[in-house]
């Protein structure tokens, strides 16, 4: 388990729960870092004063809020620490709701709540209260020098919280111009909805993998072993030229996928080298034997 990020109490009512912080996920993105071309050193970032042009060293640097332009107020840790909000020491619930009520672009990201060991059975009765009842808690908490809007729920036996968006941070869907409100045939509806039912199953988050990241990984480790890598270019996409055939075509592939007995996810792992927006990841030789 990391090391908490925070400390603090879930609080409702006159309940009081403490509980420790921890992020509930990692990115595995493959990470890379900048080389000169040339012989293949690290390229190093520095911090330097705009001013005097030297660079500084990070005990020497502080936070600032641009006020007007080029003029900025300095605050400090103490500063944070005294922001007088109750959400700064605790998650306080103000209240309880559906979770089907919450628009999912509001949610941001998760952390796991760990209680102490004096607040573990508060833990398990509200988390049991929550779950007979189908509840999520909405509530406010101060992390990392901000207020985060947030939903308590739980995953298995442990609480997570979900921070979130604030309503005003949610941008409008414009398009610039481009109309969706547009009148769509009874026929192509059906047609649609066809579709949407022969691609509909159960939701099986391991079925699901990072197909680009696991192909540039092989890469990767080809050219360490300085094997040749076999580029292939990308299937054209096809051109959809009406639409109600195009489904038609979908709703017959998707039916014998189906009676083939694949799943959703590797037949369009099969598909995506047609994709427009995902090129196919270069293939080895020496997978090709």
């Amino acid at each position: 388990m990391p090391r908490a990020m925070w400390k603090g109490a879930i609080s409702f009512g006159l309940v009081t729960i403490p509980v420790a912080v921890y992020p509930a996920t990692e990115e595995k993105t493959l990470r890379f870092n900048q080389l000169h071309d040339e012989d293949g050193g690290r390229i190093r970032m520095k911090r330097t004063c705009s001013i005097d042009g030297e660079e500084v060293p990070f005990e020497r640097i502080v936070r600032g809020y641009e006020y007007e332009k080029d003029r900025y107020v300095v605050l400090t840790d103490d500063d944070f620490d005294a922001v007088p909000v109750e959400s700064s020491r605790a998650i306080d619930i103000v209240r309880f709701v559906d979770l089907d009520e919450i628009d999912p672009i509001m949610f941001k990201k998760s952390y796991y709540l760990a209680p102490e060991e004096t607040g573990a059975k508060a833990y398990a009765l509200l988390r049991e209260a929550m779950s007979q009842d189908g509840k999520v808690g909405i509530a406010k908490v101060s992390f990392r020098d901000k207020e985060h809007l947030a939903a308590l729920r739980f995953k298995g036996d442990a609480f997570v919280l979900e921070t979130m968006y604030w309503p005003d941070e949610i941008r409008e869907a414009d398009f610039g111009g481009v109309n969706v409100d547009v009148k769509v045939r009874e026929q192509e509806l059906q047609m649609a909805r066809q579709l949407i039912e022969s691609l509909t199953g159960e939701w099986d988050a391991e079925g699901f993998t990072d197909e680009y990241r696991e192909a540039l990984l092989k890469i990767v480790e080809a050219k360490i072993e300085g094997r040749e890598i076999e580029f292939v270019a990308p299937e054209p996409a096809a051109k959809v030229v009406d639409l109600m055939e195009a489904l038609k075509a979908s709703v017959a592939a998707a039916k014998k996928r189906g009676e083939a007995g694949e799943t959703a996810e590797p037949a369009r792992r099969k598909a995506s080298s047609a994709s427009p927006k995902k090129p196919a990841a270069p293939k080895k030789k020496a997978a090709a034997g």
